[in-house]
């Protein structure tokens, strides 16, 4: 026996047409580990966005009720060709109620709780989800619960991450983030300091606000300055970067090395010694990442996912991460959202237009059932 219900879709062809639309689909009984979720709630994250619309032209789609259609440009389209002719299910995490379950203890164990769950596609009114990606939420609502998985575990990663490789300081970029605004709890519950990088007034006074002790404006005339005094309070030399494309690392590693340099006895000329590495964990800026050679030789940059990290870290790590947002979900790990929107209004312009640009502190929730 199968379940019908609602779900979107993002269907890129070979000449470049995206298709978004929403669609009629049915949901199989789910078999072992697996569970079928009713879908309650679902954040839009900048890492549903790359899947969903990517640098497609959306001001200048054609829209229709549960559908838009766009054009991806070059060469965006032909470094896509992986994806083309897939119709592909979008949405990494969301909350709601097991309504069936396969027939493992711990699947069944879930039937009839409300849970978190990271199916891959929670845009849908059902997602199938595997039981060990669940968390159940007990009094929790869906929506508080929606948020549980991506920017939690990614804040918690980081810190985590900082303390495997021996930091006591992290650096973190588009720091006025429901993202980074966790991590400014989070550090200061765990204890380490946190250099935030931000590009407005405004973004410094919210951070502030929080307790966070080193906030600078990207924007501002003397932003580098400033930047190498929050690097040389902390140790800072070590950092996350959200944005990709642009000079955010590149200036991240330019203030890094002349803390170190101005701390060196001797003139070296590769530079200093001193370790300095950057993560990459997102392309809010899609163009080329700009890096200068004045910072000697002794940088890492790497890209950062939180998957892979988890992979790593192991399932004990993992249980514990999982426990404390689970824990501090209200508080910590708070999310706050601008809008609720259903599956069909996700693909009207102005909503579109509106999440696709991804301004800080201006979340969507997709409420697939209205």
């Amino acid at each position: 026996m199968t379940t019908t219900g609602k779900q979107l879709f993002t269907t890129l062809a070979p000449d470049g047409t995206l298709t978004v639309e929403v669609a009629e689909t049915q949901f199989p009984d789910p078999t072992g580990n697996q569970v079928l979720v009713k879908m309650e709630a679902a954040p839009i994250n900048p890492s549903d966005l790359a899947l969903l619309f990517g640098p497609a032209d959306i001001d200048n789609a054609q829209f229709s009720t549960g559908k838009l259609v766009a054009t991806m440009p070059e060469p965006f389209n032909s470094g896509a060709k992986g994806r083309h002719g897939q119709r592909l299910p979008v949405g990494n995490e969301g909350a709601g109620t097991v309504v069936a379950a396969g027939d493992s203890e711990m699947a069944q164990a879930l039937v009839g709780q409300r849970v978190a769950c990271v199916p891959g596609h929670a845009y849908s009114q059902y997602a199938i989800a595997d039981a060990a990606m669940c968390l159940p939420l007990g009094d929790v609502s869906a929506r508080d619960g929606a948020s549980a998985f991506v920017n939690p575990m990614t804040a918690l990663g980081f810190v985590e991450n900082a303390k495997m490789d021996g930091q006591k300081a992290i650096i973190h970029a588009a720091a006025a983030s429901n993202l980074g605004q966790m991590l400014v709890k989070i550090c200061q519950e765990d204890g380490i300091e946190l250099v935030n990088i931000v590009r407005k007034q405004e973004q410094v006074d919210l951070l502030k606000g929080l307790g966070a002790k080193w906030v600078v404006n990207s924007s501002a005339d003397d932003f580098l300055p400033k930047l190498c005094e929050a690097i040389d309070a902390t140790d800072a030399y070590y950092g996350f970067d959200p944005i990709g494309g642009g000079t955010t690392t590149d200036a991240c590693f330019k203030a890094m090395e002349r803390v170190a340099v101005s701390k060196m006895k001797d003139y070296n000329r590769y530079g200093s010694n001193q370790p300095k590495r950057m993560f990459i964990y997102g392309r809010l800026d899609l163009g080329p990442t700009i890096l200068t050679p004045s910072y000697g030789f002794g940088w890492t940059l790497s890209g950062w996912l939180l998957t892979p990290f988890l992979a790593q870290a192991g399932a004990e790590t993992m249980a514990r991460m999982r426990k404390r947002v689970l824990d501090n979900i209200t508080t910590t790990f708070a999310s706050h959202y601008k809008r609720e929107v259903t599956l069909e209004q996700m693909l009207e312009k102005d909503a579109a237009t509106d999440y696709r640009a991804m301004k800080t502190g201006e979340k969507y929730l997709v409420t697939p059932w209205g």
